[in-house]
């Protein structure tokens, strides 16, 4: 639950009475029935298990930890290079969950020696990779560590992955690798595509999901606006008509799981969100929710997109389009196969000019990797107008 207060002095002053502190769900934002999945799957595919979770400090893969816990697995190794982070959850997994078949790795999914380390100790069966880079203004600006965090790190857990012969790597992914704008979601595309150029090559199963916006994890709008109304606005948003898809970070991490388990290799599993949502409308929900006044007590001030950012986002491009699955509310996307030699070699180029320094030349070789890539509101736009 969430619970604002404004500024003191405001009721110092007798600008705001009691009866406006308000207590509401985050599920109260969505437009549409949370989504519940089928847990037995999840249970015969993870009971006894030794499950490695990257990015298990975030908000996404944190919540991956926490669920598994109820089917039982042999053990989760925890991967994170957020010390506090970790440590904060090591502290919940054992005074509120009463769970110790865990250990705690400090280290970075671009450190090929220390995940080596882990597969070699521990002999992770399945792997969720939920370790990544996610703001698109900051990484619009950092192309060479997008591509070492996203791009790179994913390689190398994949690689592992491999060799270790595991029978699962399932990867985290975004709706914003979709017809990709910015930099952040084209370097998830290009770990998609690397993933999926791995499956087939010996038993392990390489299994993608992409999804939309999560209520209430780190970074979140929801965050960021529930500051802004505990400050007494204003509340800022990009653009009067820009619409997200969003879900719960307990509805992200389930289909993440459930994914893991029907998956058998090679499949992009997206879902079904509903409606995409107007974030104005969600500004004005969550201010009416924390009770105020909209132009009253609290304004919105609308900033203009910020670079790389769209409108709107898809769960599938143009070429993709589904078939179901046993669950109404998730699809597998029919995703074109790639040849793994060719893929191999273009994504070696691209991360052998991290260290260069030169943000355009990184760019450059993305849009080659990925030509529906179209930097929105962007300085990369001229590399696009050079094509024409």
């Amino acid at each position: 639950r969430v619970l604002t207060l404004p500024e003191v002095n405001r009721w110092i002053n007798g600008e705001l009475s009691i009866k406006q502190i308000r207590k509401f769900k985050i599920e109260d934002l969505l437009e549409r029935s949370p989504i519940k999945l089928d847990e037995e799957k999840i249970k015969k595919d993870t009971l006894n298990q030794i499950v490695l979770v990257t990015g298990a400090a975030g908000s996404i893969g944190s919540e991956i930890v926490k669920q598994l816990l109820r089917f039982k697995p042999k053990l989760i190794i925890i991967f994170d290079q957020a010390e506090s982070p970790l440590y904060e959850l090591e502290l919940e997994l054992n005074e509120k969950y009463h769970f110790n078949n865990f250990e705690i790795v400090i280290g970075n999914v671009t450190n090929e020696y220390r995940i080596k380390k882990v597969f070699d100790i521990f002999k992770p069966s399945v792997v969720y990779h939920a370790a990544a880079y996610k703001h698109v203004p900051m990484m619009e600006h950092n192309p060479a560590e997008a591509i070492r965090a996203n791009v790179l790190g994913t390689k190398i857990v994949a690689d592992l992955a491999l060799k270790y012969s595991i029978n699962k790597f399932v990867m985290v992914s975004t709706d914003k690798a979709v017809n990709p704008t910015n930099v952040m979601g084209e370097s998830k595309r290009i770990a998609e595509i690397y993933t999926q150029s791995l499956n087939g090559k010996k038993q392990t199963k390489f299994i993608t999901t992409r999804f939309g916006n999560v209520l209430g994890s780190n970074g979140s709008v929801i965050n960021r606006f529930r500051k802004q109304i505990e400050k007494g606005g204003p509340v800022t948003v990009t653009h009067p008509q820009i619409t997200r898809f969003f879900m719960t970070i307990p509805e992200a991490c389930q289909l993440v799981l459930e994914a893991g388990a029907m998956g058998k290799g090679g499949e992009v599993f997206v879902f079904d969100m509903g409606t995409s949502v107007k974030i104005a409308d969600m500004a004005k929900k969550m201010i009416k929710l924390s009770g105020f006044e909209l132009g009253k007590d609290i304004q919105i001030n609308f900033t203009g997109l910020r670079p790389g950012e769209k409108l709107y986002e898809e769960l599938l491009n143009d070429k993709e389009n589904t078939q179901p699955t046993h669950h109404s509310q998730i699809m597998i996307g029919k995703v074109r196969e790639y040849n793994f030699k060719q893929v191999n070699q273009k994504i070696s180029d691209l991360i052998s000019l991290i260290t260069e320094n030169d943000n355009f030349k990184i760019v450059r070789v993305m849009k080659e990797i990925v030509p529906e890539f179209k930097s929105q509101n962007s300085e990369y736009e001229i590399i696009d107008m050079e094509k024409k």
